[in-house]
C-alpha cells in the first residue's frame, strides 16, 4: 500500500497529495515527489509506473522482490536495491527494498519489513539546504539508514558471539554451542550478502563515473561506503572469530572425551586385576600352589588390593583419575 506521497520544492515541503495528483505538481520548477510503499500491490507500481515513465525491467525486480542487492541506471533515472537487516526483540528480520530516482521522483517500497522510513522523511525535511538536492539526497538519506541499520545487528551477532565463547572456555561445550554457532555463521552469511553487493552500489556513486543524478553528493554517497567497508571488515572478522570458536570447541569436546576415555580405562584396569587373580584361583585344578594353604585366601584378597592401590596412585599420578 502507498504509505505517503509527497510533493517538495527547493527544499521544502509543499502537502501530501494523492496519486492523482503528482502530474500536476511535477509541472511546477524545481519540484519532486516522493512515494513511500509497503508491500507494493502490483495495480499500485502500474499506476506508479504510467506517472513516472518507470522502465519495465525495473517495475518488473520490484514486483518479484529477491534481488541481488544492485544499481541499475536507466537513462536518467536510478533504479537501486538493498536488503532490509534489522533488529526487532533478539530477533534478526530480513526483507528487501527498491527505490525508484529520477529527476523528479523517489519512489520506495520495501517489501517484509517491519520498521518504517518515517524518520528519514523527517531528517530530510528538517535539512532544507540539502534537500534542495532533490532527489539524489533522498536516495543518499535512505541508503545511510539501511546501512545504519546493520551496525546493531551485528553488535548484537557480536555479543551473543562473546557469551558462547564464555560459556565453551567455562566447560559447557556441548551439542547446542556447535549448533548456535553454526547459526550465528548463517546470520553473518546474510548480513555479508547484503553489505558486499552494497558496496559496489556506493562505489559507482562517488568515484569513477557518477550518474549526473548524484554527482552533486559524493562526499556522502563515500560516507555509506566507508560505513559499508567498516562493515565489511567487522563481518570478516566476526566469521573467523566464529571458525575458532568451532573449533576449539570440537577440539574441547575431544578432550573431553579423551578424558572419558582414560578414567574408564583406569576403572577397567581396577577391575581387571582382582578378575584375573580370582579367575585363576577359580579353575578348580587338584594340583594348585598354596590350594591347601591356611592364608591363601587372605593373603590373595590382600594381593588384589594391594595391586588396586598401586594402580590408583599410578592413575592418580598420571592424571587419569
Amino acid at each position: 500500500m502507498i504509505i505517503n506521497c509527497v510533493a517538495y520544492q527547493r527544499g521544502q515541503k509543499l502537502s501530501d497529495i494523492p496519486v492523482g495528483e503528482i502530474r500536476a505538481n511535477l509541472s511546477r520548477p524545481d519540484c519532486f515527489v516522493w512515494v513511500a510503499l509497503k508491500d507494493a500491490e502490483p495495480a499500485e507500481l502500474a499506476a506508479l509506473q504510467e506517472e513516472f515513465a518507470l522502465h519495465d525491467l525495473a517495475v518488473e525486480d520490484a514486483q518479484k522482490g529477491h534481488q541481488r542487492p544492485k544499481i541499475d541506471e536507466y537513462g536518467s533515472s536510478l533504479f537501486v536495491v538493498m536488503h532490509l537487516i534489522e533488529q526487532i526483540d533478539a530477533e534478526v528480520h530480513t526483507g528487501e527494498m527498491a527505490i525508484f530516482v529520477g529527476p523528479q521522483y523517489v519512489i520506495s517500497t520495501r517489501h517484509q519489513a517491519p520498521l518504517g522510513f518515517a524518520e528519514v522523511r523527517r531528517r530530510c525535511e528538517q535539512e532544507p539546504e540539502l534537500l534542495q538536492h532533490g532527489p539524489a539526497y533522498v536516495l543518499y538519506a535512505l541508503m545511510d539508514t539501511v546501512v545504519d541499520r546493520y551496525f546493531p545487528v551485528l553488535d548484537a551477532l557480536t555479543l551473543r558471539i562473546e557469551e558462547i565463547e564464555a560459556r565453551i572456555f567455562s566447560g559447557q561445550t556441548t551439542r547446542a554451542q556447535i549448533e548456535a554457532l553454526y547459526d550465528l555463521k548463517r546470520e553473518l552469511m546474510t548480513l555479508d550478502h547484503a553489505t558486499v553487493p552494497l558496496l559496489e552500489v556506493a562505489s559507482k556513486l562517488h568515484g569513477g563515473r557518477v550518474p549526473p543524478l548524484c554527482s552533486g553528493l559524493p562526499d556522502y554517497f563515500r560516507d555509506v561506503y566507508d560505513h559499508l567497508l567498516r562493515l565489511k571488515q567487522a563481518i570478516d572478522n566476526l566469521r573467523d572469530m566464529v571458525a575458532t570458536a568451532i573449533s576449539v570447541n570440537l577440539s574441547l569436546i575431544t578432550l573431553q572425551e579423551n578424558e572419558v576415555t582414560k578414567r574408564l580405562a583406569a576403572y577397567a584396569g581396577l577391575v581387571a586385576v582382582p578378575t584375573m587373580v580370582a579367575g585363576i584361583y577359580g579353575m578348580n585344578f587338584a594340583h594348585m600352589p598354596e590350594l591347601q594353604w591356611r592364608w591363601g585366601y587372605p593373603v590373595a584378597l590382600a594381593t588384589m588390593v594391594l595391586a588396586d592401590i598401586y594402580l590408583v596412585y599410578r592413575f592418580k599420578k598420571a592424571k587419569w583419575m
